[in-house]
């Protein structure tokens, strides 16, 4: 004979006989078990009650009921704005149904890794819900246990509470209300601005957009930076990398950009993953004086979160940017750093046991980042034509970008800015190496003007450096030799720029101009930079008409050049 088991009503009257039996032949319908009901008075459970077999809770009572109209009422969507009648259409039309929970227990946890028995539905990047107001995310599904990783401090979650499953994937709040605001990787805001109205809540797991609906790159986004937007421009819906060693001025090139935008309608998302809250702070300071801040999100999740949320913040800020990259918008979004963030994934897995490959990484390392930068695209006209651009910063040990973590984004994005420690040292800013940086999208992310004026600068500096190579081997040199290394010497320094300085694109085209003519070359190279910014503005005083084409048209014309060279040759 089969031992009965044992489930639990919870009710805040006692049952009558007649309830029992009923209850007693649903169960035995459904487990196809022999059931007995032990009662529990309980006089938090009104109108109705609420019965646990094993690990499934079926509710229903009032509260219950009200979740599940919550529910109901929270899956409406309305592209049109008509949420009213929809809302009113499902009142009408809803009838409560037997809501089943499942409620596992927690066996073990530590490290911010929770491994829970009980959940055998549980779905990967599920939201779970432990005692105390814990939450988690599924992680790892096994045979008979899954792993959890805990988003909030795991002193409330002991071995025994329980874990209820939410039925939601992983998901962040997005909307208007984001901008010009500071928010944890869960879109808590954290700048103590008040609450914050979301318009939406996405997933921060999500498809990339299918090849047919995007289209190819081919408007710039301006950084603002002579030696990027001239030689290494980034296009609108691109993926560039920002590498080099640690103080080699990456976070200066990502303000400069973000400061940049100001005015030319592109929303900013940064996303600071294990960097110190002063660090981010400053920054913060920075966008707010400069105005920034309008059209700017911060997400943070500071070195001294823990590594689940590392891990979770790139993701969160790509999901916020697509909010707004389908609503036709224009978007920049900064992962700084995506080391940091490998870190905290090796950090994880390892926890969660799994086998560990190259420098103790995964073997999944590589999707890790893949899966979140296809995510940057520029849309096709038919999907509404907006764009998610990405920049994602990684940093190297003695400039070894041979090392696993930089080879797996390099191979990812659509080209590099390396910045060089060297150059940094010698003075040179933005410590840009001509030699090993590359734009893969080129020509096709500038302007004509820009492209004009640029020419073949480029290949001057290329030939320059192996002069000065060469120079360092020879004493005696000829005097085309001399100038050539004196001409590179002054393009080098006109392209230094000061921090939270950017340029703008008719201050880029006539320093470039400039650059070329007589005057330039009889410029001292050491002062070439102050001197050329000097000729720049008086130029640019005396030709508005050329000016308003370039703002206007982004074009460059043979007789504009050279109406800009015989001003300057006055000058």
């Amino acid at each position: 004979m089969n031992e009965k088991k044992t489930a639990l009503l919870y009710s805040s009257e006692k049952p009558s006989d007649k309830d029992l039996e009923r209850l007693s032949a649903f169960i035995r319908e459904k487990y196809k078990e022999q059931y007995s009901i032990g009662w529990k008075q309980d006089h938090t459970v009104t109108a109705g009650f609420r019965l646990v077999v094993g690990s499934d809770v079926y509710d229903w009572n009032k509260q219950g009921r009200l979740r599940q109209l919550q529910d109901a009422l929270l899956k409406l969507r309305s592209e049109r704005g008509d949420i009213i009648p929809l809302i009113k259409d499902t009142l009408t039309n809803w009838t409560p149904t037997v809501m089943v929970n499942e409620i596992g227990k927690v066996k073990s946890v530590g490290d911010g890794i929770a491994t829970i028995e009980g959940l055998s539905d549980a779905t990967y990047g599920e939201i779970l819900l432990f005692s105390g107001g814990v939450r988690g995310m599924a992680l790892d599904l096994r045979r008979d246990e899954i792993a959890c990783i805990l988003f909030d401090t795991e002193e409330e979650v002991c071995e025994g509470s329980t874990v209820k499953r939410t039925g939601r994937v992983a998901g962040v709040p997005v909307g208007e209300g984001f901008l010009g605001r500071v928010v944890d990787p869960l879109g808590v805001p954290i700048d103590d601005l008040g609450e914050i109205i979301a318009d939406d809540y996405r997933p921060v797991e999500s498809d990339a957009p299918a090849v047919i609906d995007r289209q190819s790159v081919n408007a710039p986004l301006e950084t603002g930076i002579l030696a990027i937007d001239s030689m290494f421009p980034i296009g609108r819906g691109q993926r560039e990398l920002i590498i080099g060693d640690r103080q080699t001025g990456k976070s200066t090139i990502i303000t400069d950009t973000i400061l940049n935008q100001k005015g030319k309608d592109v929303l900013c998302i940064y996303v600071a993953i294990g960097q110190k809250t002063s660090t981010v702070a400053r920054l913060v300071d920075t966008l707010k004086k400069n105005g920034a801040m309008d059209y700017t999100t911060v997400v943070i999740a500071s070195a001294s979160d823990s590594a689940p949320l590392q891990y979770i913040a790139p993701y969160a800020g790509c999901a916020m940017g697509e909010y707004f990259m389908e609503k036709g918008r224009d978007v920049l979004i900064v992962y700084d750093d995506l080391t940091k963030h490998a870190i905290a994934y090796r950090s994880i897995s390892l926890l969660l046991e799994r086998a560990p490959g190259r420098e103790a990484y995964p073997g999944d390392v590589f999707y890790l980042h893949s899966r979140l930068l296809e995510r940057a695209a520029h849309l096709s006209d038919e999907k509404g034509g907006g764009s998610l651009t990405a920049l994602p910063v990684i940093e190297t040990q003695e400039e070894d970008v041979s090392a696993y973590i930089p080879t797996n984004v390099i191979s990812i994005t659509d080209g590099q800015i390396f910045l060089s420690g060297g150059l940094f040292r010698l003075g040179q800013r933005p410590a840009i190496n001509v030699g090993l940086s590359v734009s893969r999208v080129g020509g096709d992310a500038q302007t004509k003007a820009m492209k004009k004026a640029a020419g073949t600068l480029r290949l001057d500096l290329a030939q320059y450096r192996e002069m000065e190579t060469f120079s360092q081997f020879s004493g005696d040199m000829d005097e085309a030799t001399k100038r050539q290394i004196r001409y590179g010497e002054g393009l080098m320094n006109i392209l230094k720029q000061k921090q939270n300085s950017p340029r703008t694109l008719v201050q880029q085209v006539f320093m470039l101009v400039i650059a070329t003519t007589d005057k330039f070359e009889n410029i001292d190279h050491e002062t070439a930079g102050e001197k050329i910014g000097e000729i720049t503005e008086r130029a640019m005083a005396l030709l508005p008409d050329v000016v308003m084409r370039i703002e206007n048209d982004k074009v460059l014309s043979d007789e504009d050049k050279k109406r800009i060279a015989d001003t300057v040759a006055n000058v």
